[in-house]
């Protein structure tokens, strides 16, 4: 995830995360169901402390841009990423039948290519 803090920046540093974690997921760099680094593990990765990504997610939650699944971790939404939440139905229904016939994944994404382009 490419995050980058400016500690001369007017913006808190929670809202700076916060920014571009929506921008991310809007110009579709963050699809739907990307998982977002564990909260420690971004504030380390940005020298920032953990309660300053925390409220940046919590931010992000509230608007209803990612959900938070507990254990499972944080992950962006269709409504941040754009993505009806119907195409998110039918990708995980081709997902699964595709699985259940054996196709391997870079397969799977060929028959999908190959389906848009014609």
């Amino acid at each position: 995830m490419n995050i980058v803090i400016d500690p001369a920046s007017p913006v808190p540093p929670y809202e700076q995360v916060r920014l571009r974690i929506a921008a991310l997921a809007a110009a579709g760099d963050l699809p739907a169901g990307t998982k977002l680094p564990p909260v420690r593990q971004l504030a380390t990765d940005l020298n920032l402390a953990a309660n300053t990504v925390a409220r940046a997610y919590r931010e992000l939650e509230q608007a209803g841009l990612v959900e938070t699944r507990g254990r499972a971790g944080t992950v962006i939404t269709s409504r941040a990423a754009g993505t009806s939440v119907l195409a998110q139905q039918a990708a995980a229904a081709y997902a699964a039948q595709t699985r259940a016939l054996g196709i391997p994944s870079d397969q799977a994404i060929a028959l999908v290519k190959a389906a848009l382009d014609h």
